[in-house]
């Protein structure tokens, strides 16, 4: 029998959350609660609905970290949480780091690491994910150490 898990992440930043949800094609919610058997549920300050029919969602610890509160079990049999929790790590980042500028432009740089490849059909503009992830970044460590 599952239940409902709750792993803490290093995010912090509800509404960057929510906007790297949507950016990611999902429809966040506000509020709420994550439902696993009867009557096993948890409130949730966001939580989405994944293509499988079950919800994730996350909420606020006393440390003031966003914690992740879902069925993993089940979530792990489909084989896309690993990937989903990639995706969400970069897009987060990405986003993060684009509302940091905005807010201080003096700090904001950009390095060029390495020469973009070559696509050949659907390039990184076409689709954010070609090269990886936003930008094409590296995938970060979502849950807290």
């Amino acid at each position: 029998m599952s239940h409902l898990s709750i792993l803490p992440t290093v995010l912090r930043d509800a509404h960057c959350l929510a906007s790297s949800l949507e950016a990611m094609g999902f429809t966040p919610r506000w509020g709420g609660v994550v439902r696993g058997f009867d009557p096993d549920q948890q409130p949730v300050l966001i939580r989405v609905a994944l293509s499988s029919g079950l919800e994730i969602g996350w909420q606020r610890q006393h440390d003031g970290r966003l914690a992740l509160v879902g069925d993993l079990q089940r979530l792990s049999q489909t084989n896309t949480l690993s990937a989903l929790l990639g995706r969400l790590t970069r897009t987060y980042a990405a986003h993060r780091a684009l509302i940091e500028a905005q807010l201080d432009p003096a700090l904001a740089t950009a390095t060029v690491l390495a020469s973009p490849p070559v696509l050949e059909g659907p390039t990184a503009l076409d689709d954010p994910t070609a090269l990886g992830g936003p930008l094409g970044w590296p995938e970060a460590m979502l849950l807290a150490p």
